[in-house]
């Protein structure tokens, strides 16, 4: 075990140095399998990403859409379990950028609230992304993360309304995942019209970075929400990279850091 890493607001707080939003690249743990998903996890820190979201395979991801559900339904085929994504964030945190989990709150109920806060600091991972738990039911959870000092990444929708920004960004730590669509990840595109006026209003209860994401998948999109966001979070297109070169691993690992690339000069062009 690795101990705590930098949290997220670190690499928000560089990125911001750097006149740029900061680029957020998710893949499962365990797919196409763990040490699959570790070489590309790796591969996409090498090629520009300055936080790294790991999702937790759940067989229920109701905010998934079918590209990160083929994915994390492969990962539950091969056996992953819940040993195998804190292996993958030690792995990845190793490489010194902050690594977040991206999970479904019933795994980590069943695991133990507080056992896996500290499983999960002591793998050096920053924090939780929790898309289907909002504060006023995540007691537990913000004791134990306040205990192991982690970051606490709750989410807001263009459908909250403004009681709920504040009560969701008082609640967070590290950054605020503002997402940029109503449905499931990979579908539709988060357009400014959309992000713009959320991003605004979640900005204006706190002081946290507010990331955006669902539906990025190309370095034009990254630099058109980098003009509202502080970071642009990519998740299906990644996974996307690696379902179309499914049986050819170095070609999945060339496709991840060339998305990762373009992305990274998006964010950078904005």
């Amino acid at each position: 075990m690795t101990g705590p890493s930098a949290s997220t607001s670190t690499a928000f707080e560089k990125a911001k140095a750097d006149g740029r939003a900061a680029l957020i690249g998710y893949l499962p743990a365990g797919f196409p399998d763990v040490d699959g998903a570790i070489d590309g996890l790796k591969a996409m820190v090498v090629a520009g990403c300055d936080v790294i979201e790991i999702g937790l395979p759940y067989s229920d991801p109701v905010m998934d859409g079918p590209t990160i559900q083929a994915a994390a339904q492969q990962a539950l085929d091969g056996g992953v379990r819940t040993r195998d994504v804190l292996r993958t964030v030690e792995a990845v945190a190793a490489t010194g950028v902050p690594t977040v989990v991206m999970t479904y709150w019933n795994p980590i109920e069943r695991y133990g609230v507080e056992r896996f806060a500290a499983d999960l600091a002591n793998a050096g991972g920053a924090g939780l992304i929790t898309p289907d738990i909002t504060p006023d039911y995540a007691d537990a959870w913000i004791a134990a993360a306040d205990a192991h000092d982690l970051d606490r990444v709750f989410l807001v929708a263009p459908s909250s309304t403004d009681e709920r920004i504040a009560m969701t960004t008082a609640a967070s730590r590290g950054f605020v995942y503002a997402t940029g669509v109503m449905g499931v990840t990979g579908g539709r595109r988060a357009t400014a019209e959309v992000v713009g006026p959320l991003i605004a209003r979640t900005k204006a209860t706190t002081d946290l970075p507010v990331g955006v994401g669902v539906g990025v998948s190309t370095g034009e999109q990254a630099a058109e929400l980098a003009e509202y966001a502080d970071g642009v979070i990519v998740g299906s297109a990644f996974v996307r990279a690696l379902l179309d070169n499914a049986g050819d691993r170095s070609a999945g690992l060339r496709a991840l850091s060339a998305l990762t690339e373009e992305l990274a000069a998006g964010v950078r062009r904005a």
